[in-house]
């Protein structure tokens, strides 16, 4: 389970928002988060992803892409746990067939 976000998603949109329209006027994203209670450096990271998502930059995997990776990642440790069973049963089963049997004694 993912860590609780410090901020709302509603603020990290507001705030993105505020610093994409003050950048006209050349204030600071510095003076933006220090306004809405949010420090500075976080603000700077979601302008960035946001500046990615919107295909402004490159530099960076978008939003999307960045989920479908974690899934992605997800499902490979899932898929080498499942082959690390797979491998160990085949192993107890070979060592039962080349087991000899015994009759049982009447």
């Amino acid at each position: 389970m993912p860590a609780p976000r410090k901020y709302p998603d509603e603020l990290r949109e507001r705030a993105v928002r505020e610093v994409r329209e003050v950048r006209t006027t050349g204030r600071p994203i510095a003076h933006v988060a220090k306004d809405l209670g949010i420090h500075k450096e976080a603000l700077r990271g979601w302008v960035r992803q946001a500046e990615v998502d919107h295909g402004e930059r490159n530099d960076r995997l978008t939003t999307a892409e960045h989920d479908e990776l974690k899934q992605l990642r997800k499902e490979v440790a899932e898929l080498r746990r499942a082959n690390e069973i797979l491998k160990a049963a085949s192993v107890f089963f070979a060592q039962e067939i080349d087991r000899p049997r015994t009759r049982p004694s009447r």
